[in-house]
């Protein structure tokens, strides 16, 4: 009997070790040996690519017969048919980009964004495209009048927040003495100082080639031409670690190759800007 005992006990001792066991090494599969989480086939699999966006000429925005198009526009068009998926566009509040990109709300930030290095650090981004720097706006009126830091003590001043304009009206010493305000998006910097409820707003300058000039609706409004700030390169924002990154780079190289990125660039004057290889 008591041999009986002592093997019953000895198999159960020993059945309990290899559950044991078994449920370690099933966890230290599920955290150490899972694959990664691909962007790239859950795009491929629902066939689209969501790209947020904020609207604003000459890169996103509506032509007078209703018609989306834009410079962004087109380029993630050619991108996503290089890829073999649609584009699909989804208007977003620029202030709240990085959590609609980390929830899955979309797929990428493709909207005139520039690379700095809290971007770098945050997202992946593709391969720089485009050349910017940030530029006054200011009433014709008025381009003569806020030329130096001086001049610019106490003047209402608007920039999309959490854009470069910001990052310059906070950081330059240029507005050390200026009063300012964020507002929602560029379209809206410019509508404040059209409507004399700012004196100035601080825009990216190709924003500036699309939306200010005669036959726009800011045609009173001109650039500072003596002033720019912060020289910037525009690249698209993707998850950190995405591996959707280097397709759309290589995607990116095709368009330059055949001539397509320079084909949409012209047709939005902005041939001078470019600057993939």
């Amino acid at each position: 009997m008591k041999k009986l005992l002592a093997v019953l006990l000895a198999a159960l001792m020993l059945f309990s070790f290899a559950a044991c066991g078994g449920k370690t090494n099933t966890d230290a599969n599920t955290n150490t040996d899972a694959p990664a989480a691909s962007d790239l086939a859950d795009i491929k699999a629902k066939g689209k690519l969501v790209i947020g966006y904020t609207e604003f000429a000459p890169m996103n925005y509506y032509d007078a017969d209703g018609n989306f198009i834009g410079f962004e526009t087109d380029f993630a068009k050619a991108v996503c048919a290089e890829l073999g998926v649609e584009a699909e566009f989804q208007l977003i509040k620029w202030s709240t980009k990085e959590t609609e990109l980390n929830s899955k709300a979309i797929d990428c930030i493709w909207n005139g964004m520039t690379i700095d290095n809290d971007r770098f650090e945050a997202f992946s981004i593709s391969t720089p495209y485009m050349a910017n720097k940030q530029v006054l706006v200011v009433r014709a009126e008025d381009a003569d009048k806020y030329t130096t830091a001086e001049a610019m003590k106490g003047v209402a001043v608007v920039a999309e927040q959490e854009s470069a304009g910001e990052t310059v009206i906070t950081k330059d010493a240029f507005f050390a003495e200026a009063s300012y305000t964020g507002v929602v998006d560029m379209a809206t910097a410019l509508k404040e100082v059209k409507a004399k409820t700012a004196e100035a707003c601080v825009v990216d300058y190709v924003t500036s080639i699309g939306m200010l000039g005669e036959g726009t609706d800011y045609a009173d409004l001109v650039v500072v031409d003596s002033l720019s700030f912060a020289d910037e390169q525009y690249g698209i924002a993707f998850r950190k670690g995405s591996d959707i990154t280097a397709e759309v780079n290589a995607a990116i190289t095709t368009l330059v190759n055949n001539g397509k990125l320079a084909e949409i660039a012209a047709d939005y004057k902005l041939t001078e800007q470019i600057i993939a290889k």
